[in-house]
């Protein structure tokens, strides 16, 4: 028993001992799984600290990249503003160079005095079409007298240049009952002309009147004329009216005439002819006195077809004179013609005397009474004689054109020849007693 009992503490021993050791491995086994632990959590908050100051550097980059590509955009942006604006200045240095190489074709004045109104809608017809050949047509406002809402008017514009004309000499009329307002315009007309010409160096002026509205090609027009007015010395003036050209006598925009009678209402000339005329420039009627043949000297005018002017000035220094009649009707020109690109050799003087003849000789005589309705009885154009002023003025009243003549010559007249259309493309040929000679037709 005792034997037994030895064995049985001797297995208890070894059994201690054996849990004894296991405990000790089993300690030394989680020491060294804590340690490891602890590394590998030491190691994942290293990594994710450097995680997190990756990251960081990363936001801070990226904060720099949108930065700089902001600062780059910025800079993108300044330059093309810089850039148009160089290129903006370019430009202008070169439009003032254009400019001040540039020489005028003519300047253009507004004759004016109290009709503010009027005025404005002439200077608004005027710079629909100057805006962008101003430094080719200056434009200038020359207003006679002081009237406060004209002036006023005037230097609301800054595209033009305005001259005041103040005159304080009594006006002494030659004949009891003449209008003082036509005394003051043929002043006016001269210290404005004066002005233009030999204060301000123009080679030519167009002249207009507060009144007046202008046509889309009105500039083209006056350009192309001014290259017939400095090469034909027999071409005294250029105009832009037609006092015949009411809507039921005009048809042809592209057609152009010389004629013997000044038309005025809208009308250019050039120094060589203002210097012969300032010295003795009328106290009054001047556009009468033009029409003069000891002022215009067998000089011929050039007139279109159709207007490049209307009159719409109802009211004004001559009480409104045959407005209704032959003003209001006028046919402004809507077609904006090329004229650049238009022969007008023509009209020169060597050329227009035959270029006429050979439309007249072709038209139809027609004789005797009732002569408005032989022409309308007549497809093509017709060739009426008429024998003195009273038969060419009964002739004229029949058609409803203009019956006036002055100092010999028939409003339009060239070589006593007056042509206006009629109803269709038909042209009648009022023909004076020695036209047919003088454009060397042979009668039939």
């Amino acid at each position: 028993m005792a034997k037994v009992f030895c064995d049985f503490r001797f297995l208890l021993l070894v059994a201690a001992g054996v849990f004894v050791y296991i405990q000790m491995r089993l300690f030394a086994t989680q020491s060294e799984y804590a340690d490891r632990l602890a590394t590998a959590i030491e190691a994942e908050n290293h990594c994710t600290s450097q995680m997190r100051s990756l990251i960081d550097q990363i936001s801070l980059q990226q904060g720099r990249t949108v930065a700089l590509e902001e600062e780059r955009k910025r800079r993108d942006q300044e330059c093309g503003q810089m850039k148009s604006l160089v290129q903006d200045f370019e430009r202008k240095d070169l439009q003032r160079l254009i400019d001040k190489m540039q020489v005028p074709v003519a300047a253009v004045v507004i004759m004016a005095c109290n009709r503010a109104d009027y005025l404005e809608r002439t200077i608004n017809s005027v710079l629909k079409y100057q805006r962008l050949i101003s430094s080719r047509y200056p434009l200038f406002v020359s207003q006679d007298g002081s009237n406060p809402d004209v002036r006023s008017k005037a230097l609301s514009y800054d595209q033009l240049s305005y001259m005041q004309h103040l005159d304080f000499e009594p006006v002494q009329t030659e004949r009891p009952g003449e209008l003082i307002a036509y005394y003051k315009i043929a002043r006016h007309y001269k210290w404005a002309l004066d002005k233009l010409f030999y204060k301000r160096n123009f080679s030519r002026v167009i002249i207009l009147e507060d009144d007046m509205e202008i046509a889309p090609d009105f500039f083209d027009y006056f350009e192309a004329a001014a290259i017939l007015l400095d090469k034909d010395k027999s071409i005294m003036a250029v105009s832009s009216w037609n006092d015949n050209g009411q809507k039921q006598f005009v048809h042809d925009p592209y057609e152009l005439y010389r004629s013997d009678f000044f038309a005025g209402l809208g009308w250019m000339l050039d120094r060589s002819t203002w210097d012969e005329l300032s010295p003795k420039w009328p106290k009054a009627y001047w556009d009468d006195w033009l029409r003069l043949k000891e002022n215009h000297k067998g000089r011929q005018f050039i007139r279109p077809e159709v207007c490049r002017t209307y009159n719409f000035g109802e009211h004004g220094s001559s009480l409104g004179q045959f407005f209704k009649q032959y003003l209001e009707p006028i046919k402004l020109n809507d077609v904006k013609v090329d004229w650049k690109s238009m022969d007008l050799s023509y009209l020169l003087e060597d050329k227009y005397s035959m270029h006429l003849a050979n439309i007249v000789k072709k038209a139809t005589p027609v004789h005797g009474a009732d002569m408005v309705l032989k022409a309308n009885n007549i497809d093509g154009d017709v060739r009426i004689k008429y024998k003195d002023q009273s038969d060419f003025e009964d002739i004229a009243r029949q058609f409803g054109i203009f019956q006036e003549w002055k100092d010999g010559v028939p409003r339009t007249a060239y070589k006593g020849v007056v042509v206006f259309r009629y109803q269709t493309s038909r042209r009648i040929f009022l023909v004076g007693p020695e036209s047919l000679k003088l454009l060397q037709i042979e009668e039939s």
